[in-house]
């Protein structure tokens, strides 16, 4: 029996529908994997299941009951609990107080923090989810954050698990360890819905496949009957072309950016310990490493947006004094940021205001008292064409496009100005299958044409994939540094986590 069926929900946002007529059904001991590009309808439609909206028209029914969720509360004693992208966890308490936060086991009036702590350590133990239940929450690495998440769900007894995104800030370590839990949980009877835009995880975890385009249902399959190239075609409309052509690039060609025993501290703490770094033009050299270990420093650093306490930069060879953002662009040196709401956009400003930030203020663009629109207007149009940024007009607010055409945005802003330098970092964080392709072509395009990339991702197959060279950061400090061939996902993997580089080691003997 289904413990989930979804029937003809739909759900708009004004003029836009978000889920058209959508039917979903998943069975106890079971995993879906709900799979669609940005904007397609994934999490409004789990968002539904959840309570956190609404449906216009639709019903909803568990274990075989026609329910009407109104909010996570009624979700959660229906069974349903659901993971977030962005952990909702309280990074000053421990792992125990987390996990049971609003469920409290009580004492009399008072909370029963050892009974707390016995029962987050049983859990932990009995579904593999070995987690400290005393550690402070800010002291863990982003996998075990993942499983303090999971943990609350099993401690709501839930049967019914909504996982959004769970791997965009995991290793390949970490993700297979997620997927061997969840097989777990599928053994133990309980349904899991799996909501991602990435084809590798969803052929290695899902049982069945939903793909969501525009909103509507395109089709339920067994994994067994697909392939990695029919759903990306069926999840965008199109073929998608995975590999990449690229310029063999001559041998020699001249660092254009460097960075000389580069430490930064903040309040103490050393973020960045003696990094050393060359780009050459013409090359793409991808940083490789977990979240939190020093690569947004040296993205700040390199963009003048946070200053080193010792070390220096060059550009073209020359030293770079002072460096701060309107410097650096006026380097020739484009920043696409690793969070684009807080570093690369303004969400309420118009698409034509945000393809010209930062350089808003050059004569092209502004006269002695106010903006050129006629010249703003003629650029805007001209770039949301070359760069397919999808949007009703120029002056719509940012805020109305997809995540995947926001990033196009930045792309288009950065590139539109003949960078000779660019750090790319988390480029294609959160944007579908689709967007990743036309991003990772442009950056592409950048290094045949001579540019030097620096390219910072947590996303393995996209260092792999687009780097010349790999670096690998862990702790603040370049731990590896060797051509991308001699890489693949387990070493790099290895190194990101702070083991030690076991080919480097048979390569010594």
């Amino acid at each position: 029996m289904n413990v989930v069926e979804m029937r003809g929900i739909c759900k708009s946002f004004g003029l836009v529908n978000a889920n058209v007529d959508v039917d979903l059904d998943i069975a106890k001991g079971e995993i879906l994997s709900l799979l669609g590009e940005n904007g397609a309808g994934k999490t409004t439609l789990m968002n539904v299941l959840y309570g956190l909206l609404e449906p216009d028209a639709g019903t909803i029914w568990i274990n075989g009951r026609q329910e009407r969720i109104l909010s996570p509360l009624t979700a959660t004693a229906l069974g349903i609990s659901m993971v977030h992208q962005h952990f909702m966890l309280v990074n000053t308490l421990t792992v125990a107080e987390n996990v049971v936060l609003g469920y409290e086991p009580r004492k009399g009036a008072f909370f029963d923090r050892a009974r707390a702590f016995e029962e987050v350590g049983r859990l932990s133990e009995e579904y593999g989810l070995r987690v400290d239940p005393h550690a402070e929450v800010s002291t863990l690495p982003v996998g075990m954050k993942q499983r303090v998440e999971i943990l609350k769900a099993l401690y709501r007894k839930s049967d019914i698990l909504i996982l959004d995104e769970p791997t965009a800030v995991l290793t390949p370590g970490e993700a297979d360890d997620l997927f061997e839990v969840l097989r777990q949980f599928k053994q133990s009877g309980k349904a899991i819905i799996l909501i991602t835009h990435k084809l590798k995880e969803t052929m290695q975890a899902a049982d069945r496949i939903t793909i969501l385009r525009q909103g509507r249902v395109v089709r339920t399959m067994p994994r067994v009957e697909a392939d990695v190239d029919q759903l990306a075609e069926m999840m965008v409309g199109r073929r998608i072309v995975f590999s990449i052509g690229r310029k063999e690039m001559p041998k020699g060609l001249p660092v254009l950016m460097s960075i000389r025993h580069a430490t930064l501290k903040r309040e103490g703490v050393a973020k960045l310990k003696d990094i050393n770094i060359d780009v050459h033009g013409g090359e793409i050299l991808g940083i490789a490493g977990v979240d939190g270990n020093g690569q947004t420093e040296l993205a700040e650093v390199l963009t003048g947006l946070q200053r080193l306490n010792e070390g220096a930069i060059y550009i073209n060879g020359a030293p770079v004094k002072a460096p701060t953002p309107a410097k650096m662009l006026e380097l020739k040196v484009g920043h696409i940021p690793e969070d684009r709401t807080t570093r690369g956009v303004i969400r309420n400003f118009s698409v034509s205001q945000n393809l010209i930030l930062g350089y808003q203020r050059s004569a092209r663009f502004s006269g002695r008292l106010q903006l050129k629109k006629r010249a703003v207007d003629a650029f805007a149009k001209n770039t949301a064409e070359k760069f397919d940024i999808r949007c009703g007009s120029i002056d719509d607010p940012l805020s109305s496009l997809s995540g995947g055409n926001q990033q196009k945005v930045v792309i288009g802003r950065v590139m539109s100005e003949d960078p000779r330098i660019v750090i790319a970092a988390q480029p294609t964080r959160g944007v579908d299958i689709g967007a990743v392709e036309y991003i990772h072509e442009r950056i592409v395009e950048l290094r045949d044409a001579g540019k030097a990339i620096l390219l910072i991702s947590a996303d393995l197959d996209e260092v792999i994939k687009l780097a010349d060279r790999i670096s690998v950061i862990y702790d603040g400090r370049i731990v590896s540094d060797d051509e991308a061939k001699n890489y693949d996902e387990r070493r790099l993997g290895a190194l990101m986590t702070g083991q030690a580089d076991e080919s480097r080691r048979e390569a010594d003997r």
